[in-house]
């Protein structure tokens, strides 16, 4: 059966598990693109332990990264009369986008608060997708702030950039499809942690498959590594890293699924990240972020190679937004 736009009815949140990733999946299928993988021969034999790599290229997502599965499917559990007053975010920079453009693809207004300090392509591409955008000083309190007011005013529907369930079960799309893609079982899964959206949702599609699933983060941000060796959640972190899509903090709802179905996170620091970086763009053939080359880095790391796994080993790209009028970081180095 149809459903008319006008007769939706907003869906109430599923559980957390792997079944409820497979409906997230079915609901967004014609929404979202699904993303090729790539492997590379040489990168898969630069590693000591030789493992088949499978890259999943979220870069290749619409919007530029993986965030744009979980912004689908958030906006197909709205009501029809949620639609209508539109939705709202914070970020500055890769859900903003994600979120706009879903938005638009629906004819659903946007509103985006964004630090006065986001890069500018990324802000030029949530323009371009239509959505308003509000300013604010880069720090939690204004954008709380901000938030609130842009909320009081249009009545729009606050869609999180990671720590929702909806949210998670749309991250957690990409190994769905990245299992089906690849044509033989993978051993483990390496993914980027920032706010814990993707590896949260990552560790649930991975039930009883039998897939570890490991956690990349730079060392410059890696409040996720530090509270799983001290049992709790790390409210803040003080960022210092390249890898600009990963300076959140773990969400709330995201870090007891990652202590629980997460094996270990292994943190990398930003020479690793851009050394990563360099190599998927020379053998890929793939613009690739720094945020998008850190589960790469992961793999290639002492920490994650003295694991010995055996067998393919499954990399998600998670995006691919990158400010091209600035010299690569490689370049810069050097």
């Amino acid at each position: 059966m149809v459903v008319k736009q006008e007769d939706r009815n907003a869906v109430s949140p599923l559980p957390l598990a792997r079944p409820s990733i497979l409906a997230a999946h079915e609901a967004i299928l014609h929404q979202i693109h699904r993303t090729p993988i790539f492997t590379s021969s040489s990168l898969s034999a630069s590693l000591p332990g030789k493992n088949k790599l499978y890259f999943k290229a979220e870069n290749l997502q619409k919007g530029g990264a993986f965030k744009f599965r979980g912004a689908s499917y958030s906006l197909s559990c709205l009501s029809a009369e949620e639609l209508a007053r539109g939705v709202c975010t914070h970020s500055s920079g890769n859900h903003a986008g994600a979120l706009a453009l879903a938005a638009k693809e629906r004819g659903v207004k946007c509103y985006v608060v964004m630090p006065n300090n986001s890069a500018r392509p990324k802000i030029d591409a949530v323009r371009s997708y239509g959505a308003s955008i509000t300013f604010c000083e880069p720090n939690a309190p204004a954008r709380a702030a901000a938030l609130a007011a842009v909320q009081a005013q249009t009545g729009a529907t606050f869609i999180p950039p990671y720590d929702a369930v909806n949210t998670i079960l749309g991250q957690g799309t990409a190994l769905l499809e990245l299992l089906d893609q690849a044509p033989e079982p993978l051993a483990a899964m390496v993914v980027p942690v920032g706010g814990g959206g993707l590896l949260a949702g990552t560790a649930l599609a991975a039930e009883g498959t039998g897939v570890r699933v490991f956690g990349a983060e730079p060392a410059g941000a890696d409040d996720c590594a530090q509270g799983l060796k001290e049992g709790k959640r790390r409210e803040d972190v003080q960022a210092n890293t390249i890898a600009d899509g990963l300076r959140t903090p773990v969400g709330a709802l995201n870090f007891p699924i990652i202590q629980e179905k997460v094996e270990k996170v292994v943190t990398v620091t930003d020479e690793d990240i851009i050394e990563a970086m360099r190599l998927m763009w020379e053998r890929l053939k793939l613009v690739v972020e720094p945020s998008g080359a850190t589960a790469f880095a992961a793999a290639r790391s002492p920490q994650f190679q003295e694991l010995c796994i055996q067998g393919p080993v499954g990399i998600i790209i998670s995006g691919g937004n990158i400010d091209l009028s600035k010299p690569l970081p490689w370049v810069r180095r050097e």
